[in-house]
């Protein structure tokens, strides 16, 4: 997805295949999801433009999915949800989460447009007011950050993003592109290696953000690699993300190391938001300013007290985090105040568990599933980089047929490009 997809989540194949026809005809790119696992990997690669999500799904219901898009800082984007059959309380369950609209089942055609071009239209509002660097504060740690950027800004060179998740990626790659040049994000992460010269043809004079990059494949990865090396042709400069510890990814045979060793050489690190606590006051006024001008509610008032267990929290999912707290503290403010027993009460949400212990590389605290998931995940990665992604040999080293191979790599999230593959 690029940023001006719309995300149909919905296990129904006739109601996904009819939005989404409905929504292509009125000029809009969409991605359909049959249930929340493929959406959470959707999400995981890129922000949508805006999410349509039906509450009812067997294997994770709507509602779980958007408190977890919530806690991980990833609701960035409006979501509205859609129902035939669920109750007011639901709906405001929802709301109070941080979902923007709500759609009854049967949708008709006029409400489904003027509810999408309200979402929108607010998405857009949200990313206008996010592109400028003064929003992240005027602390020391920001002061520094904008004099990484002026340096790096003087090399011509591919640039490398570091910091935790939830960091503010996509704004501070911004600070990088130009007026009347292009952005460019790949409309689906399969462009990468199936597409790469097509996205450097149309990112030609200006910018390719290529999003975060520890959440791609190493065949994804590699693609990113084959880009760089042709990008100086094309005038492209290419900004990628990472959201997890450099040094962890180099010693992982997973990960593509010739291509995080070409990044290094311009990296620009993009501080937690623990690291400024003095800018916490000035970052909420900020986000509930934004709120009353989107949403056209009153500016809540946060007590002191409320302010100070804000600042005195930790945010493991950095601005992000922040941002989804704020806003679902200021929905449901009562008389337009905020105050320190509500914001113990969300935050409480966050209390993380006991570490979970690592056996063999393997987290046994999973539910068997996931557990074996991850396993054959592994498993088949490392056979691709083995043999070199040729997929022939791949199935024949597995023992599965071709066809059930490439079945098998979906189901687990596995990148691989058939075209490619197919001509070695």
């Amino acid at each position: 997805m690029r940023s001006s997809d719309i995300l149909i989540v919905d296990d129904e194949v006739g109601i996904r295949d009819l939005l989404s026809e409905i929504l292509q005809d009125e000029g809009h790119t969409v991605t359909v999801a049959e249930n929340a696992d493929t959406a959470r990997q959707l999400r995981q690669q890129t922000r949508p433009a805006m999410v349509l999500l039906d509450i009812w799904m067997p294997d994770c219901d709507g509602i779980t999915l958007l408190k977890e898009w919530a806690k991980s800082g990833q609701l960035t984007m409006p979501v509205v949800m859609m129902s035939g059959h669920a109750s007011i309380d639901t709906a405001v369950e929802a709301t109070k989460i941080g979902a923007l609209d709500f759609l009854e089942k049967p949708i008709s055609l006029q409400k489904l447009l003027s509810t999408v071009d309200r979402a929108l239209k607010y998405g857009q509002m949200q990313a206008a007011s996010n592109l400028s660097l003064d929003k992240l504060g005027n602390g020391p740690v920001i002061k520094e950050l904008n004099l990484q950027l002026e340096r790096a800004a003087k090399i011509q060179a591919p640039v490398l993003l570091t910091g935790e998740s939830g960091s503010p990626f996509e704004l501070v790659a911004r600070y990088f592109h130009k007026s009347n040049t292009p952005w460019v994000e790949p409309s689906k992460i399969e462009q990468i290696t199936d597409a790469p010269v097509e996205l450097l043809q149309k990112a030609n004079g200006g910018i390719l953000y290529v999003g975060d990059i520890a959440q791609y494949s190493k065949t994804v990865q590699q693609g990113i690699g084959f880009m760089l090396s042709k990008a100086e042709r094309y005038h492209v400069r290419l900004v990628c993300a990472c959201s997890q510890p450099l040094q962890d990814m180099l010693t992982d045979p997973n990960q593509d190391s010739k291509l995080l060793n070409t990044l290094s050489s311009l990296m620009v690190s993009i501080p937690p938001l623990r690291n400024q606590m003095d800018d916490i006051v000035f970052l909420v006024d900020q986000i509930v300013t934004e709120l009353a001008e989107s949403q056209k509610i009153p500016v809540v008032k946060f007590s002191t007290a409320a302010l100070n267990a804000l600042r005195q929290y930790d945010w493991p999912g950095n601005l992000a985090q922040l941002r989804s707290v704020v806003k679902s503290l200021a929905l449901t403010a009562e008389k337009s105040d905020v105050d320190a027993d509500a914001v113990a009460t969300i935050l409480s949400q966050f209390t993380l568990s006991q570490p979970t212990e690592m056996v063999g590389g393997f987290n046994f605290d999973l539910p068997l599933r996931e557990l074996r998931e991850e396993l054959e995940r592994r498993y088949f990665e490392y056979h691709i980089a083995q043999e070199g992604h040729n997929m022939s040999r791949v199935a024949q080293k597995v023992g599965l047929e071709r066809t059930h191979l490439y079945r098998k790599l979906k189901q687990l999230g596995i990148q691989f490009s058939r075209r490619q593959s197919e001509g070695k």
